[in-house]
Order: structure tokens, then C-alpha cells, then sequence
């Protein structure tokens, strides 16, 4: 018996798991993890973006909990509102992170970057750390592993 080559329902080929992402924000201007971030996850195949939900920083500075990427994922969007970050209370800043700089910015109340959109390409079965390095005049990421 031939095997019909259309017949896709008894494939020799696995289906590939989803890319998976994770991420942390270190705060360089002060040495320590920035929490209570907000991070939103956002993904694109090959149509518009779909945003997939979010998460927010722990007192590591990770999200732990970033929803699953679908299987035809190309393309990932991470948006982190840094804003709330950088104009909590000056005391409730110093107080978390102990050895804060009484004064981040020249401007009461300003943030240079009130958020930051890290998009990167993925594909199927690999996992993407993506960290931030944050200050409030500059930010880097990387892959991290």
C-alpha cells in the first residue's frame, strides 16, 4: 500500500513547540532589579500583531508568568512602562532599594522614556530571554540564555 503524499493526518515530522519568552529589568542607576513593572507580550505570524496579555516585575525583577506564545509566532513584542517605575515616591524608592539616588532626573517629575518596545524575529522551539538593563537616560537589552 502506497502512502497517499497529501495526507498530512499520520506525519513523520513532530510539530515544533511555540517559542517561549521571559524576561527581567535590572535598574543600573541604583544596582538592583526594577519591580513592579508592568510588561506587556504582544505576537505576530503572518498577520496583524495580537496582544497576548502581560505581567509585572517581582522583587528579582522577573516576569514569571508571561502568557504562551501561539505556534505560528514570527515576531514578539515586549513593552515595558517605565514611567510608574521612575516617578514612584522618592521614599518608597530609597526605602525598596535602599542606596537610591535622593534625585534620578534634573526635571521634577520627568522620565526621559516613559516606556520602552523591544521587537525581535523567533522561531519555533527556542527560548528567548530577553533582559533590560534600565536607567532613567538609556536603556540596552540583549539575548540573554
Amino acid at each position: 500500500m502506497n502512502a497517499d503524499p497529501t495526507d498530512t493526518t499520520h506525519s513523520t515530522h513532530p510539530t515544533k513547540t511555540p517559542a517561549s519568552v521571559s524576561t527581567h529589568i535590572l535598574d543600573t542607576s541604583v544596582g538592583r532589579p526594577a519591580q513592579g513593572v508592568a510588561v506587556s507580550l504582544s505576537a505576530r505570524g503572518a498577520g496583524e500583531w495580537e496582544a497576548l496579555g502581560g505581567s509585572s516585575t517581582d522583587a528579582d525583577g522577573r516576569c514569571k508568568d508571561l502568557p504562551a506564545l501561539p505556534a505560528s509566532t514570527t515576531h514578539v513584542r515586549l513593552d515595558f512602562a517605565v514611567e510608574p517605575y521612575f516617578l514612584k515616591p522618592q521614599e518608597q524608592q530609597a526605602e525598596a532599594q535602599q542606596d537610591a539616588p535622593a534625585n534620578r532626573d534634573s526635571g521634577a517629575n520627568a522620565v526621559f522614556f516613559p516606556e520602552v518596545a523591544i521587537t525581535f524575529a523567533v522561531v519555533p522551539g527556542e527560548h528567548y530571554h530577553v533582559p533590560l538593563l534600565l536607567n532613567p537616560f538609556g536603556y540596552s537589552v540583549y539575548r540573554g540564555s
